[in-house]
């Protein structure tokens, strides 16, 4: 688990691959030697009372964020907002860092976490938005952001085959990250996870990974109220139904209750970066425990002019309270 923050996560000497086995002894020995993928940042400003209920949630794969003020815009009232796939000195996205762009216009207080150093300038298409030939930080990972304090954040890096490490279009250093943070409100902690499992991979995987958050929730957060919300991936991988993820019967096992909207209602859509989806796919949800939770709305990623800010939706969700008996 990553317990070590920062206020600006350090720039990155950039490893000579050249000639590199990519294996996965040689991925792990690079990815030790970078101290921004074993910190968190911790930024933004948020009033220091704690949160009232409802608490108003939103979980939103960003897909890189290409426009963080229509982003912020979108996400406007909201109380506390778990987010992925954040680019953060990227040539594709301007060089910006979208997190601290977003919570500065919501007033919130951050904590970023790196899933990815990008050793790349990332996809054909995304090569096409780069004003710039190199990556000023290379930075793409997760976040959750607040309207009020956040404490005991940790980062913890799922179990994975380093995969992206050796891919031929989006070449990577890092696993999969769940960052999450104990949340202030008048009735006690929250504990809030913003998480994004693996899409490269089959769905026992993406059950593993899932196995293990939850057991280091339960081994560092016993007894805490729990909202995970994020990217579960669910049935991206080929003939891929959600319905068949292990990851949904290992969470109920824990006690966590699943939210998702409507069950024929997917959360992918068409996109500037994803213009043509091969098919619509349901793959971001809420898993909580210990939550009296409303209902769950899926939201369009559009802008004010209809324009599309990601290919995924962003789910919406109300928390009322603690539950009688939280678990």
């Amino acid at each position: 688990m990553i317990r070590t923050t920062t206020k600006s996560l350090p720039r990155v000497q950039w490893p000579d691959l050249d000639g590199v086995a990519r294996d996965a002894q040689t991925h792990d020995r690079l990815c030790a030697g970078i101290d921004a993928l074993h910190q968190i940042e911790l930024g933004g400003t948020a009033p220091t009372v704690p949160l009232d209920f409802p608490i108003r949630v939103a979980a939103w794969n960003l897909e890189r964020c290409l426009d963080p003020q229509a982003s912020a815009k979108a996400l406007r009232g909201r109380d506390l907002v778990l987010l992925s796939e954040m680019d953060c000195g990227m040539a594709r996205t301007g060089q910006a860092h979208g997190t601290a762009e977003i919570a500065r216009d919501l007033g919130m207080a951050y904590a970023y976490g790196i899933e990815f150093l990008e050793l790349g300038l990332g996809s054909a298409i995304e090569r096409a938005f780069c004003l710039d030939d190199a990556n000023a930080r290379g930075f793409h990972g997760n976040a959750v952001l607040a309207g009020g304090p956040l404490e005991q954040v940790f980062a913890l890096r799922l179990p994975g085959h380093r995969q992206w490490f050796t891919d031929p279009e989006q070449p990577r250093l890092g696993e999969r990250l769940a960052i999450g943070a104990q949340v202030a409100t008048r009735s006690g902690p929250v504990l809030a996870i913003s998480t994004h499992l693996e899409s490269a991979c089959q769905a026992d995987h993406r059950a593993r990974q899932m196995a293990g958050l939850i057991a280091e929730i339960d081994a560092s957060f016993p007894g805490l109220p729990v909202l995970i919300g994020g990217d579960l991936n669910t049935g991206n991988h080929a003939g891929g139904d959600w319905r068949a993820e292990g990851l949904f019967a290992q969470a109920r096992a824990a006690g966590f209750t699943v939210h998702g909207g409507p069950e024929d209602m997917p959360t992918t859509r068409a996109s500037r970066l994803t213009r043509f989806p091969e098919r619509a796919m349901k793959l971001d949800w809420f898993l909580s425990r210990g939550l009296d939770m409303g209902e769950t709305r899926i939201a369009p990623a559009v802008d004010d002019t209809g324009a599309p800010l990601s290919d995924h939706e962003r789910i919406e969700v109300e928390i009322l309270g603690l539950s009688a008996a939280p678990q």
